[in-house]
């Protein structure tokens, strides 16, 4: 277990692997734990770091505010406080649309980007999710925690295979405050990276299970549209967590990603991946 103390906060995170930095972003109510099994292979082949936003998981939560963009200046002071001068950035969920927004406030920091089932569009996200970001509601599920929780572990089968899933949500919320609950979701549902997708110029992946019901499982394609180079790696038997359902064939298509030099360019319509028949390719040629 490792940390920093920046200007707003306590910064947890954890560190893996040798070699050239990857730095791994989770989602809204998760934390680092769910990159677990993407550090263990990636840390073969690079250092890996995946941090806690503040307010969740084992970060500072001692904040007024949990915007996106709070998000933001969290990921360029960690990289400056670690003498990290530019890295790929791998965003699941929120964690992407942090990941796009730093390779647009701070190009110079970013050497690739990842979105893993990203909300482009915040208003693409479920509709529980965007109810959670009225401070009545919000209140109300947390005076109600222990059926909230409940709720969710119910809920868990739907939203993602993994057997283990399910203790993952209950841990994490119970390191969630109220506030960052209630404010870094009601700052992404009014997020729309769209007008700003044309200034990232570097090499981009996003990541899309067919079957997520958390952000809309097409939401590759306003990404697609915007970012004349990226690349987009679609799962037809995945949700909103693909590298907890295909785990293996989720880190050797991000590896691949990460170990390529150059931005692949070829046909703009999705194709079968070789690595799996049950995941599909799409890249576009600018």
């Amino acid at each position: 277990m490792s940390s920093i103390t920046t200007d707003q906060g306590i910064v947890h995170y954890e560190v893996y692997g040798r070699g050239k930095p990857v730095i791994l972003l989770h989602g809204w109510l998760g934390s680092w734990g769910l990159w677990q099994e993407t550090m263990a292979f990636l840390g073969r082949y690079y250092r890996t770091y995946a941090l806690d936003f503040w307010g969740f998981g084992e970060s500072g939560k001692k904040r007024e505010t949990y915007a996106v963009q709070d998000f933001v200046s969290l990921v360029n002071q960690f990289m400056e406080q670690l003498g990290i001068v530019h890295a790929p950035l791998v965003g699941h969920s929120m964690g992407g649309t942090v990941s796009l927004s730093v390779a647009i406030r701070y190009p110079e920091r970013v050497s690739k980007v990842v979105v893993v089932g990203s909300p482009i569009v915040g208003s693409s996200l479920a509709v529980p999710l965007k109810l959670a970001g009225m401070r009545p509601i919000a209140f109300l599920l947390f005076n109600m925690m222990s059926v909230f929780r409940f709720g969710v572990r119910v809920a868990s089968p739907f939203i993602c295979r993994d057997e283990r899933f399910a203790d993952m949500m209950d841990r994490d919320l119970s390191r969630t405050t109220v506030e960052s609950f209630l404010l870094s979701i009601a700052s992404l549902r009014r997020t729309d990276l769209r007008p700003m997708l044309d200034q990232v110029k570097i090499p981009a992946l996003g990541i899309y299970g067919d079957r997520d019901i958390i952000v809309h499982p097409k939401q590759w394609q306003p990404m697609q549209k915007g970012i004349p180079q990226a690349q987009i790696e679609r799962f037809p038997l995945a949700g909103h967590f693909p590298m907890l359902e295909e785990p293996q064939d989720f880190a050797e298509r991000l590896k691949a990603f990460l170990d390529r030099e150059t931005p692949v360019q070829s046909a703009a319509q999705a194709q079968p991946s070789p690595l799996n028949k049950s995941a599909t390719s799409v890249t576009l040629a600018p």
